[in-house]
């Protein structure tokens, strides 16, 4: 089994090759949708969320109401970190549960894991090889403010909370550049694909 890490910034278009990469035949693991796994109703992830930020935060069906959430956390480091160490334990965890089954049903597979914040939570050596999804920060801005409907300085902001492109770069395996066109984007997954099975 290889294990391949996707990673880049907001709007830097990781969903886009993770999706192709499976669409090819790959297994793929999202942390995004891991997150939201573990914070459902009453989970101990979900208690601890509840218990740190205060039940204000909580729909009437229990749901977090993420944006509130977000809301809190966006211009407080601290709390965010106090969110993240919450969150990405149990996210870990839900990861290496689903990489032992792969194992079991597809001793041989490419396994895909888009993982945002792969490399702020030093997670970048755990890989057989990490691909970084890159462009431009021009086109990222004009990406983020289309995607988030959000003026140029509220999309610089999202962005300035990861680490930057250029700086992700040093740790890639893989670049892929997704400047150009959903087809060449695809195109070019193919022919890594392909490569990694191959390897």
């Amino acid at each position: 089994m290889r294990i391949i890490a996707i990673t880049g910034g907001i709007a830097s278009g990781k969903t886009l090759v993770f999706n192709q990469f499976m669409n090819l035949g790959a297994y793929g693991i999202d942390f995004d949708v891991l997150s939201r796994e573990v914070v459902i109703p009453c989970s101990k992830a979900w208690w601890k969320i509840v218990n740190h930020f205060g039940k204000d935060i909580l729909k009437t069906d229990l749901e977090i109401d993420r944006k509130k959430l977000r809301d809190i956390v966006f211009n407080d480091s601290e709390k965010r970190k106090n969110l993240e160490d919450i969150i990405h334990p149990e996210v870990r965890k839900q990861c290496q549960d689903r990489l032992a089954a792969i194992s079991k049903i597809a001793p041989n597979a490419l396994v895909v894991i888009d993982i945002p914040l792969l490399i702020e939570i030093g997670m970048q050596n755990e890989f057989d090889t990490v691909i970084v999804v890159y462009l431009s920060e021009e086109t990222q801005i004009r990406r983020v403010m289309a995607r988030e409907g959000v003026a140029e300085e509220e999309a610089k902001k999202l962005i300035g909370l990861q680490m930057p492109l250029s700086e992700k770069l040093k740790f890639a395996g893989i670049v892929i550049n997704n400047g150009g066109t959903i087809a060449e984007t695809e195109e070019h997954v193919r022919d890594v694909f392909f490569s990694l099975s191959r390897g």
